[in-house]
């Protein structure tokens, strides 16, 4: 069978708002436009990245008020979170339409929210590997430094990670060694993003032979600039309902590779 791998981003892809807004920052009694500005105006201040500063931040925020970083806790939170149209029900479906044109789907997700959260979603376990911010977490089990912290750029290495199947992200020797075959070759690889955070990651899928989609809720020009601009294949509307637009995109994409796997065969 062909593998083909689809990545999404979480926040804005999947799901309408960040993951941190459903329960984590109501809970610490927090505004999210004042964190998300707070967060800003921090790493500034003392030249951190803002991922870095999100998870910092969140870890004093709980520390005020009394509220234990726990990998326990972060996991409750994910049940908590909304999907866009159709999500829930679209991987099994997706799944069974790539199996009838002999195409092996697999997902993953790469965002950098916060990993323990999406751990308790509903969807956690369509996903192969689930690349997010992570904490370390001490002997009494609470979060106390960040294991993981994905920015935008560093998103990219996990698309190198799935190519070359080094999925580990303590795995340096892999993913570092030259290689000329590959597990999962760009162009049988399918990114989805929200737009310009996730351009490093869907210009080097397009770049590459692949496909990479930009996914919108409102502002439909804002993301047409992403296709003029050649950092996206495609644009399409946040529904992930059957015969919607990201629906029948991916199809055809499928059977565009499944074609192509097959014509090769009688150029040899």
């Amino acid at each position: 069978m062909i593998k083909v791998a689809i990545m999404y981003d979480f926040d804005l892809t999947l799901s309408p708002k960040n993951m941190q807004e459903y329960s984590l920052l109501p809970t610490l009694d927090i505004e999210p436009k004042l964190f998300w500005q707070e967060v800003e105006d921090y790493s500034i201040k003392v030249n951190m990245d803002s991922i870095l500063a999100y998870m910092y931040l969140l870890m004093q925020k709980a520390k005020e008020k009394n509220v234990p970083l726990t990998r326990k806790f972060f996991n409750s939170l994910g049940k908590d979170i909304v999907y866009y149209p159709g999500v829930e029900e679209f991987f099994e479906r997706i799944n069974k339409f790539a199996i009838e044109h002999d195409i092996l789907l697999q997902h993953y997700i790469i965002s950098s929210g916060t990993k323990e959260i999406i751990d308790g979603c509903s969807i956690k376990d369509k996903f192969v590997k689930i690349y997010a911010c992570e904490y370390h977490y001490d002997e009494n089990g609470q979060a106390d430094f960040p294991a993981v912290a994905i920015n935008y750029t560093g998103k990219t290495q996990f698309l190198f990670r799935i190519n070359k199947n080094s999925l580990d992200v303590f795995d340096n020797s892999t993913i570092n060694s030259f290689s000329t075959t590959r597990d999962v070759p760009f162009e049988q690889m399918i990114y989805i993003g929200d737009g310009f955070t996730d351009v490093p990651c869907m210009r080097l899928v397009k770049s590459n032979g692949g496909h990479s989609i930009a996914i919108y809720d409102k502002g439909k020009e804002t993301y047409k600039k992403l296709v003029e601009d050649g950092r996206v294949n495609y644009v399409a509307v946040a529904d992930y309902r059957e015969n919607s637009e990201i629906d029948n995109i991916i199809k055809l994409i499928l059977k565009n590779i499944a074609t192509k796997q097959k014509l090769n065969k009688y150029s040899k």
